[in-house]
């Protein structure tokens, strides 16, 4: 019996509990907000800077690198990394002696040259003056010919007589001939003398110029900002090809990023765009510059030129001066130049503004497929605009959600410009995301959350 009421009072409680339970939902469901909570922001008129984003390294405007045009041993290094140089100054030397041999055998060359020059400038001379007594005998034999032609129609000598003085004509008229061609092949070894002492005289200035090319100065005015080599090493140097890289000389004071930019951005790039730079060894601080060159060609276009496919990304380098106002504050006596060769950094290029423009947040821009009937809220775009999507934004009207067909413009980081569709003052719901772009219908009820409520 007592056991009975026991289980009695168990029943009773549970019954009791229930009720108290399902009369508490009941009051919940009276007294809980409808509408799905939601944080909204009025549409306004802003200023909008549409940018470009873009990482790269940082150079100097002016660098030179110094390669030799002579292979040999580095015997002599003047300088070390970070010092300044001046043009002209020498900065190192490569052993010259093979290089000075070769001129002082250039030299015996030129003088071998000369030499023969002479010699055959005498030779020359002795020809004519052999010429000139030839001549001279020649003439005498002529007259004394001609006077044995008439001794001999005289009967005074014999035919034997005039056939000798005939003999030593043809003779001497041969020997004059002979002469005439001892002159034109000394003239010809004068003249071909000539040509070698040209020869000579180029060979010998080539080799000087090897000489002088041991010799390394500094072609501009600037600082080493890199040293490639040591005292001892031997460096590769031809005149056709690139030779072993020594050192850079960088003009410091003038500084530019190089960014690369995708295909899809290039096009809004221009010269003189004036962009905020970010260094990552100055957090925080934003250094400007502008555009100074667009590549015409992609960056990396010798490895694309025999490829089909098009999955690869292709670049375009922009570079951007920087402006030395901008990083003024941070030189000092012991950073003289604080922005240095091969820093990274990332850049953002203004390349359009619009000012005084509706504006909203760009969380609350999605985008829904075109439905076949039209609304009151929806305007009329071009045809070139029509797609089987459409870019939309909801608006809270009293406590329900309405979508707005819209057109867009350019954005910045947190804004983009409305061109059709909504007012200024349009109560424009922002968030939450994943509810604007898949939940929310046109015609939901919605609440403001609380903290929105708040501000």
């Amino acid at each position: 019996m007592q056991k009975n009421k026991k289980t009695s009072w168990i029943v009773y409680g549970v019954i009791i509990l229930m009720i108290v339970l399902a009369g508490y939902a009941v009051y919940s469901s009276r007294t809980k907000p409808k509408g799905i909570s939601v944080s909204v922001e009025d549409a306004a008129k802003r200023t909008i800077f549409e940018t470009v984003s873009a990482s790269g390294k940082i150079y100097p405007v002016t660098e030179v690198k110094i390669s030799s045009d002579v292979s040999g041993e580095i015997v002599d290094l003047f300088v070390k990394e970070g010092d300044s140089v001046v043009v002209g100054q020498i900065l190192a030397k490569i052993n010259p002696d093979s290089y000075l041999s070769a001129v002082q055998r250039g030299e015996a060359s030129l003088n071998a040259s000369k030499a023969q020059l002479a010699i055959s400038k005498s030779q020359i001379e002795s020809s004519k003056a052999q010429k000139e007594q030839i001549a001279a005998q020649l003439e005498n034999a002529k007259t004394v010919h001609k006077r044995n032609e008439q001794l001999k129609k005289d009967g005074v000598i014999s035919q034997a007589e005039l056939d000798q003085s005939l003999a030593t004509l043809r003779q001497l008229e041969a020997n004059l001939r002979g002469a005439e061609a001892s002159i034109k092949s000394a003239q010809q070894n004068a003249e071909a003398s000539d040509y070698s002492i040209k020869g000579a005289v180029a060979g010998l200035n080539e080799l000087k110029t090897s000489l002088d090319r041991t010799t390394i100065k500094a072609p501009t005015n600037g600082i080493i900002s890199k040293l490639s080599v040591e005292k001892g090493e031997r460096v590769v140097g031809t005149i056709q090809m690139t030779g072993t890289e020594m050192m850079r000389i960088s003009n410091l004071n003038a500084m530019e990023v190089q960014v690369d930019v995708s295909e899809n951005d290039i096009l809004k790039v221009e010269l003189g765009d004036k962009a905020d730079i970010e260094v990552d060894a100055y957090v925080g601080k934003k250094f400007k510059g502008y555009v100074t060159q667009i590549a015409n060609s992609a960056s990396n276009l010798s490895s694309l030129t025999n490829q089909v496919s098009t999955d690869q990304v292709t670049n375009f380098i922009v570079k951007i001066l920087i402006d030395e106002a901008s990083y003024a504050d941070i030189v000092t006596t012991k950073v003289k130049y604080p922005l240095r060769p091969g820093m990274s950094a990332s850049v953002d290029i203004y390349t359009h503004e619009v000012k005084d423009v509706i504006a909203v947040p760009i969380q609350s821009v999605t985008i829904r497929e075109k439905k076949s009937e039209k609304t009151s809220d929806d305007i009329e775009l071009k045809d070139n605009q029509k797609s089987d999507i459409e870019e939309v934004v909801f608006v809270m009207d009293a406590d329900t959600a309405r979508m707005i067909r819209v057109e867009s413009g350019i954005q910045d980081d947190e804004y983009i410009q409305i061109i059709n569709g909504i007012d200024i003052g349009n109560k424009v719901i922002t968030g939450p995301y994943n509810v604007i772009s898949k939940d929310l219908k046109s015609g939901d009820k919605v609440r403001i959350k609380a903290k929105d409520k708040d501000k």
